[in-house]
């Protein structure tokens, strides 16, 4: 058990990606916190699921974009567990729309959820994990923040900025024995992709830039993140991860 002693918090983890790392989490003998913003009974699922492989979880309702909230969740996890070792930023949505026509609100939605949401999550868990010395963050991007994509530039930007901001938490949380790594990941099946594997012509475009010729499952995705929260990657911090079945090489 890879994790057996360490205290998770999954953002976003009542579905998809997150529920995936969360349940991987469990299952390592970690302790883990489900987030969620509106749908509780999915997220004591996932608790459910947690509990039954044998790990320990509670749900913890935050809008992570809200500073009160990402200062809440953390210190609900620190109350319930005794601390945080892995902060896991996945909280995400999507708010489409091309470029000349999207509005403010748009762009303020997904910017704030997807690069404002992973700050303050991480800020407010640097500060316990500082106090320790020692700790792993792991911030998520997507392929879109390496190449664009076209009616997503609200999108495309947060998961750009993610690297860079990656990047430099690594190099100002070093000195703490804190890591901080970003994973890159392509089109994996999952609600908010559901257009996208679904429409037969959409299926097409995008089938074609992967190299793997599929598309990824949740849990094709969980082993990069149960290795970069364990030991095994102590030396590991400032690092993009890409794990998108080839697709950030076209």
């Amino acid at each position: 058990m890879k994790l057996k002693g360490k205290t998770a918090l999954v953002t976003g983890s009542s579905r998809g990606v997150g529920k995936a790392v969360a349940v991987a989490y469990g299952r390592e003998g970690a302790k883990v916190m489900v987030n969620y913003t509106s749908n509780e009974k999915a997220a004591h699922g996932v608790v459910e699921e947690i509990r039954n492989v044998g790990g320990q979880a509670e749900a913890f309702k935050a809008d992570v974009a809200r500073k009160e909230d990402a200062e809440a969740i953390v210190q609900a996890t620190v109350d319930a567990f005794g601390g945080i070792d892995i902060l896991v930023n996945n909280a995400g949505f999507t708010r489409p729309a091309m470029m000349l026509k999207m509005t403010e609100e748009q762009w303020d939605a997904v910017v704030d959820i997807h690069m404002k949401g992973p700050f303050l999550c991480a800020q407010a868990a640097a500060l316990r994990m500082s106090k320790k010395g020692s700790g792993k963050i792991i911030n998520v991007t997507s392929v879109a923040g390496l190449v664009g994509t076209v009616g997503q530039i609200n999108y495309s930007a947060a998961k750009g900025g993610i690297i860079s901001m990656t990047k430099s938490m690594a190099r100002e949380l070093a000195r703490y024995n804190i890591c901080a790594n970003v994973i890159s990941l392509g089109i994996v099946t999952t609600d908010m992709t559901e257009k996208i594997t679904t429409d037969e012509k959409l299926k097409e475009i995008y089938m074609n830039r992967i190299l793997l010729k599929r598309f990824g499952e949740p849990e094709d995705i969980s082993p990069a993140f149960v290795f970069l929260a364990s030991d095994e990657s102590n030396y590991i911090t400032g690092q993009l991860l890409c794990v998108d079945g080839g697709y950030g090489m076209i």
